[in-house]
């Protein structure tokens, strides 16, 4: 995609755009791709290049909502697993497991949280 091309083009553009975004981070760019799958005439503008701000900066690290199952948020679990399925779905070339290590301090953390792990591998389907 060359910037000067698309200038060009945003220039020649006639008509009305039904939604204009500004920036092109992670939620301009979630924005602009579900409105236009909407059928919305939607125009992304970005300073730089897209993601250059604070979405360069992230971990990239998408999460089901593991920590909410520890707080008893069950819903909250639910609601982060249906995102993340979507964005599996939607993107699976950007999405993959990542193995993590969890640090036990006493007898029972190791038993706990394989327990809490299953549960929520589980509710993931």
């Amino acid at each position: 995609m060359n910037r000067d091309t698309m200038l060009q083009k945003l220039q020649s553009h006639e008509g009305i755009w039904d939604i204009l975004i500004i920036g092109g981070g992670a939620t301009g760019l979630g924005i602009a791709v579900d409105a236009a799958a909407r059928g919305y005439k939607t125009l992304l503008l970005e300073q730089h290049d897209f993601a250059k701000g604070t979405s360069s900066r992230s971990t990239k690290l998408v999460h089901g909502g593991v920590r909410y199952l520890q707080q008893g948020d069950i819903s909250l679990v639910l609601e982060a697993l249906k995102e993340r399925g979507l964005m599996i779905k939607n993107a699976p070339h950007l999405v993959s497991n990542q193995a993590f290590v969890i640090p036990n301090y006493s007898w029972w953390d190791g038993p706990f949280y394989q327990l809490g792990l299953k549960i929520y591998d589980f509710m993931s389907g």
